[in-house]
């Protein structure tokens, strides 16, 4: 067992996760509970979530109340240490370890709401599967939250990982793409599970970009489906549609390692958009 890893201050890391979609709700069972048995952590973890009303009550009453998302995740417990807060900049006030898990088309206004409310070390990890253009061309995500968040280092976790298997308890795997040694570290006791098994790597841009241009091939993989051609030729297009992403990302980000295809953002996350039942990409295809 690792040392605990303190903050600037010495005091216990707080953890926020913004967003309380299904995905965002999954990784909140593993974070919280993870949050309660590492003692570097603060046991409370505020999950940032978007007031509505669900049959004349509020959704955060609910989750903080009976501990399910009845929207998004109905029939998940989430842990009793996961606070449903409608404040976005109360969820982020402190913080050391930011969550992102929410569509990035809200992401600019979010960013500008909470600069500053964090606490002054602290780190950020994207969930979110896509990529931004702006007039210059193709903008990582990551890049979005640390220019949002004052150069805040951002890290990223993408693989094969169906929500609702992760909210169930099944065991699977994920990447973390960290830049700096200790963040991965301190990130590693966030996220990592005797079932939720996670492998850090120094590949920021490798890990984010994989875990969005795999929903193109898995487009493919669902013509396949629609064609009726089977599983030799769905089998085809999911290698080649790897080594495309391959050539395209180390087009695009030379420093990109080989062996970061060969983790859970890259084939596993590929293989299971492509095969899993209810993925969008591969049902629009």
């Amino acid at each position: 067992e690792e040392s605990p890893i303190p903050t600037m201050s010495g005091q216990k890391k707080r953890v926020a996760i913004i967003g309380s979609g299904n995905w965002g709700c999954a990784i909140a069972k593993i974070v919280g509970a993870n949050c309660k048995r590492h003692p570097e952590f603060e046991d409370t973890v505020k999950m940032w979530v978007f007031e509505e009303m669900i049959n004349g009550r509020k959704l955060t009453e609910i989750i903080n109340t009976e501990h399910e998302n009845v929207k998004y995740m109905k029939g998940i417990k989430l842990p009793d240490n996961i606070v449903a807060e409608p404040d976005l900049v109360k969820a982020a006030t402190g913080a050391h370890v930011l969550i992102f898990v929410l569509p990035h088309q809200f992401l600019g206004n979010i960013c500008k709401k909470i600069a500053g409310a964090h606490a002054p070390d602290c780190i950020a990890i994207s969930l979110i599967k896509a990529v931004h253009f702006d007039d210059k061309g193709m903008v990582l995500i990551s890049d979005m939250i640390r220019q949002g968040l004052n150069g805040m280092d951002c890290s990223v976790l993408m693989g094969a990982n169906l929500a609702k298997e992760v909210a169930s308890g099944a065991f699977c795997e994920t990447t973390i793409g960290s830049r700096l040694e200790h963040n991965g570290r301190l990130l590693l006791k966030v996220f990592n599970d005797p079932l939720f098994h996670v492998s850090v790597v120094n590949d920021v841009p490798g890990v984010e970009v994989c875990g969005a241009l795999k929903n193109v091939v898995a487009l493919g993989a669902g013509f396949t489906d629609g064609m009726g051609l089977g599983d030799n030729s769905k089998a085809a297009i999911i290698r080649i549609g790897l080594m495309e992403m391959k050539r395209f990302i180390q087009a695009h980000f030379p420093g990109v390692m080989d062996k970061t295809f060969f983790e859970s953002c890259g084939v596993a996350d590929l293989i299971v958009t492509c095969y899993g039942g209810g993925e969008p990409p591969r049902a629009a295809g």
